[in-house]
């Protein structure tokens, strides 16, 4: 099972350039029909735009999932300060700590888009004495616009409002050893990764073993991505990144099969066959818990969805954060994905 991993690489980073923080989809689903469209499938959605690909199966009397929330963290305009800067109320969980000074897009709702920087209010050492120790927060770090304005109504006649979207620059980064540097790693990774494996099923001229829906959600990030799951469906796995931390069992090299969340242990069978789908396709794998995450898999169990649920993905260091991962870690999360898909 070969998966192509350039075209694996270059659609990731396509998509991780593309902005999506949670709930704003307007520029990331033309990209998600375009790639559908190429491997011969139409994009279906329901009505929280979950944007939906299916594949029919040699065996139609099951339907499972394959999800991978399209959603990233990211910002909404909630005001406008007396000196022109934005204030903002983070959409996900953004950590404070580590966006100071990246650069940002403003995403008007007339189709506008201005570019700026997050500062905190006590921005620089040289001008103020707690510079360092003020705490980055939402009530401290605002944005600067690359834009001449000095007082709130220089912004508004910009056309920027509350309610605006805010998207951080990902600042996408391939070292030549295979180590990706990135932000929303999470969840773009897996995305290509389901590209991937459309892109294998279509050129190989083969079938999954059942129907097979891959599902791209856009409310994860805030715990709503999989609470409504289509009816046909009965086996939900959430393809997803896998945390590393002081009880891992993982890594950036291998593909992480999640046994439980914080919420809830994953079901014992699907989580098993993925353990053996992963030994037979020789994907370098590892089982581990996590204790302050959660999945779409998880978030459709507490949807009241009858289903079997299952999480896995790469290994990634720095989570909602400026993320780390390598591609041999990815290109076993698409081995495994495939096995699951051809195999069951």
């Amino acid at each position: 099972m070969k998966i192509d991993m350039s075209f694996l690489k270059d659609t990731m980073e396509r998509l991780i350039e593309t902005p999506s923080p949670v709930g704003y989809y307007e520029k990331i689903k033309p990209l998600i029909e375009e790639y559908a469209d190429k491997f011969g499938y139409q994009v279906t959605y329901d009505n929280r735009d979950t944007a939906y690909i299916t594949v029919p199966g040699e065996d139609t009397s099951k339907t499972v999932c394959i999800s991978a929330h399209a959603d990233t963290l990211g910002f909404m305009i909630r005001g406008i300060n007396a000196d022109g800067t934005l204030r903002l109320r983070a959409v996900g969980g953004i950590n404070f700590a580590n966006v100071e000074g990246e650069n940002v897009t403003v995403h008007t709702r007339n189709g506008k888009t201005y570019t700026g920087m997050l500062i905190c209010a006590h921005h620089s050492t040289h001008a103020y004495v707690d510079a360092r120790t003020m705490e980055r927060n939402e009530d401290t770090v605002f944005v600067l616009l690359d834009e001449p304005v000095k007082k709130a109504e220089d912004v508004r006649s910009l056309g920027i409002r509350h309610g605006d979207y805010v998207s951080i620059d990902p600042r996408f980064t391939v070292t030549e050893n295979g180590y990706i540097k990135s932000r929303f790693i999470d969840n773009k990774a897996a995305m290509a990764c389901s590209f991937a494996t459309l892109k294998h099923l279509t050129e190989q001229g083969l079938k999954p073993k059942y129907n097979t829906v891959f599902a791209f959600s856009f409310y994860e990030e805030i715990g709503l991505g999989g609470i409504f799951v289509p009816n046909e469906i009965s086996e939900y796995v959430a393809v997803d990144v896998a945390i590393l931390g002081p009880d891992s069992d993982g890594s950036e090299q291998k593909v992480t099969i999640c046994a439980k969340d914080a919420a809830m242990p994953y079901d014992y069978d699907l989580t098993n066959r993925l353990i053996a789908a992963a030994e037979r396709c020789d994907a370098d794998y590892a089982v581990d818990l996590f204790y302050r995450y959660g999945s779409d898999a998880s978030q459709a169990i507490k949807g009241g969805n009858n289903l079997r649920t299952a999480a896995f993905g790469m290994g990634v260091y720095s989570s909602h954060g400026v993320e780390r991962t390598h591609m041999d870690g990815i290109e076993n999360t698409a081995r495994l994905m495939l096995a699951y898909v051809l195999e069951g």
